[in-house]
């Protein structure tokens, strides 16, 4: 009888962590419409709950917030200079025995500011894919206090940022690591209203894609992650209505880096003078007329010449050539992720030019990467991306009503 209730008891741990390997969760994405950024919202501390809302950025290493934000600071635990948590967080430092963290502002407002590092519980949803199901918990979910000067510069509803980096201690990692679930998670940023961020997503119920046997179509690509947080993708070429720029091959070898911060993408200037030169020629053979140039875009167009179609303005397709399986791949940029309308009748080319030496020659910024699913898995280095979700008559904001 021993034996046989030892087995019983090994099947029904067995079955609890086959069953919470398999457990996925979600978060709504905002847009905060004034400053084109992305914040996300869920609880932290115990017993009294506190709802904070942190931006989120893909090059951020450790989660930092104004802890005067939070309603109760009674479960806030400090965390030890000696203890492990502190030596594996980039950047790390020391106040005798309290550890430290270099916080950054992705927005560059003002000076990089040191907090201490603190543990709390932080409270987050599961999801069947579609809809937020029961809450659990984070029991010690490790972050920093940032002061209030620090949050200069980010959207006012923004009580601090979310890191979403490859490193070991953001917050992806953190939540992967205490719930031994699917090292990776996945952002739908939407163009307007509420999108949606997974951790460990294995379903996404986005009408029409409503189940398991309908799912969304991803392509694979090698993504690595840097020493400084950030997301690279090695570029192979570029395309403008299906034709290759012709670049220097030495301008695509520092690949392209992905942020959630940026909002338009950042070319050097070589590069953008050759995608807007292409761009225009084929505007034109289109009939659509150029129009003097709105600050901060060089290149402008007669709305009212451009037709429209389920991807926004009918305008030629920007392509980037990235590594596949077997070969190139292409993600394919179509109108309302290329051009952005700045007035009535004038919509832009929504890329800016970087200049000839900037720190990076490419940053794929959030307003090509909307109604995109973008999935980054850890456990093989890739990056599952998909088409527009506007080419299947839907997008990142919306939302099944699955029950």
């Amino acid at each position: 009888m021993g034996s046989l209730t030892r087995l019983i008891v090994f099947l029904s741990i067995l079955a609890a962590i086959t069953r919470k390997s398999n457990s996925q969760y979600l978060f709504p994405i905002t847009k905060h419409e004034p400053t084109n950024q992305f914040y996300t919202t869920f609880n932290i501390g115990s017993p009294t709950k506190s709802p904070v809302n942190l931006l989120l950025d893909l090059g951020t290493n450790l989660t930092w917030l104004n802890c005067r934000k939070l309603k109760s600071l009674s479960s806030l635990r400090l965390v030890t200079c000696q203890s492990s948590t502190c030596k594996f967080i980039p950047g790390n430092g020391c106040d005798g025995k309290s550890c430290l963290y270099k916080q950054p502002n992705p927005l560059g407002q003002n000076p990089i500011v040191t907090g201490r590092v603190v543990q709390d519980i932080a409270s987050i949803s599961t999801t069947d894919g579609g809809k937020f199901l029961s809450q659990v918990s984070v029991p010690r979910f490790t972050f920093s206090c940032a002061g209030e000067k620090t949050l200069e510069g980010l959207p006012p509803p923004v009580a601090g940022v979310l890191a979403l980096s490859p490193g070991s201690s953001s917050f992806t990692k953190q939540v992967t690591s205490a719930f031994n679930v699917i090292p990776k998670f996945s952002l739908c940023l939407p163009s307007s209203g509420t999108g949606r961020f997974y951790i460990a997503g294995i379903h996404y119920f986005i009408p029409p894609f409503n189940d398991s046997s309908s799912s969304i179509p991803m392509t694979l690509t090698p993504i690595r992650g840097t020493d400084s947080g950030d997301y690279l993708l090695l570029v192979l070429n570029i395309y403008v209505g299906g034709s290759p720029l012709k670049l220097n091959p030495d301008l695509l070898t520092g690949g392209a880096k992905l942020s959630t911060v940026v909002h338009y993408t950042v070319l050097q200037t070589d590069i953008y003078n050759a995608l807007a030169q292409s761009f225009t020629l084929e505007a034109k053979t289109m009939g659509i007329f150029k129009v003097p140039s709105v600050a901060p875009f060089k290149h402008c167009f007669d709305a009212r010449t451009a037709g429209k179609n389920l991807r926004g303005p009918n305008v030629s397709v920007i392509e980037i050539g990235l590594p596949g399986r077997i070969g190139e791949v292409k993600w394919g940029f179509y109108g309302a992720n290329t051009v952005v309308k700045v007035k009535e009748t004038v919509m832009c080319l929504a890329f800016i030019d970087g200049g000839k030496k900037p720190e990076n020659l490419m940053v794929i910024g959030s307003h090509q990467l909307q109604d995109h699913m973008l999935e980054f898995d850890f456990s093989g280095t890739v990056l599952a991306f998909s088409e527009s979700l506007l080419l299947h008559n839907t997008s990142c904001s919306t939302w099944t009503s699955k029950k």
